[in-house]
């Protein structure tokens, strides 16, 4: 109705062009748009088709209920991943995004803050065999067991070449990691980690790593004529 009559001020010369699209809240180039399809098309032409596949997409409610109720009683506690690899085997066919939001509305998984300018998405490394990526978790891997996972894997493509399981990460493991890929794959130019202290030597808590005062392990990179990196340098 409210389209109706500006489109009849302005076609009366009641209105102009600016002034009509005001009336509606829209720009003039808004409003031109809606000129054309309403005369193509009448009433009809205005109606916002992306409107309908939306609602078409959204889930019903017991399927929202399904998935998180499923979460609660049986899976509490597992990560969003985790959860959906489970979901899809029990042939799901919502994707990972959609899960994790559900779950996150739902108050069963809390909402990751949001990462400062410093914890920006840092690019992979552009060949494989160049850099090296290690990493350790820790988690009950069998029950009443907790052990740390380091995990030595190529930068550029994710491939896991060389895996252990220690009661916890330090120096040993990690230069056995560096050892197990240098024996099967040979040297590599740089290595890259998080901010362990067995890695780097950190003189205030959360302030900038000393490159200037390597660790053992970083002797032994250096000695090898490997280049290290971390998660945040400064």
């Amino acid at each position: 109705m409210r389209f109706e009559e500006a489109y009849g001020g302005w076609q009366g010369g009641r209105l102009t062009q600016t002034e009509a699209a005001s009336l509606l809240g829209v720009s003039d180039r808004t409003f031109r748009r809606y000129l054309n399809r309403y005369e193509e098309n009448g009433l009809d032409g205005l109606i916002d088709r992306r409107l309908e596949q939306v609602s078409r997409r959204r889930a019903p409610v017991d399927e929202v209920l399904r998935v998180t109720e499923q979460y609660r009683r049986r899976h509490a506690g597992w990560s969003a991943k985790h959860f959906h690899a489970w979901y899809r085997k029990d042939n799901g066919t919502r994707s990972y995004s959609w899960v994790k939001s559900r779950l996150q509305e739902a108050g069963l998984m809390p909402k990751a803050k949001a990462r400062g300018a410093h914890r920006k998405r840092r690019d992979r490394s552009p060949w494989p065999g160049l850099m090296i990526h290690q990493d350790g978790s820790t988690h009950e891997w069998v029950p009443g067991q907790r052990w740390d996972l380091i995990v030595t894997m190529d930068d550029a493509t994710n491939e896991h070449y060389a895996m252990s399981f220690v009661e916890q990460e330090g120096t040993l493991s990690s230069l056995r990691g560096v050892r197990e890929v240098i024996e099967s794959r040979g040297l590599f130019s740089r290595f890259y980690s998080d901010r362990g202290s067995h890695y780097w030597h950190t003189p205030a808590a959360g302030g900038k790593v000393d490159k200037g005062q390597p660790t053992q392990f970083g002797q032994a990179l250096q000695r090898l004529g490997i280049e290290m990196s971390t998660t945040i340098e400064n």
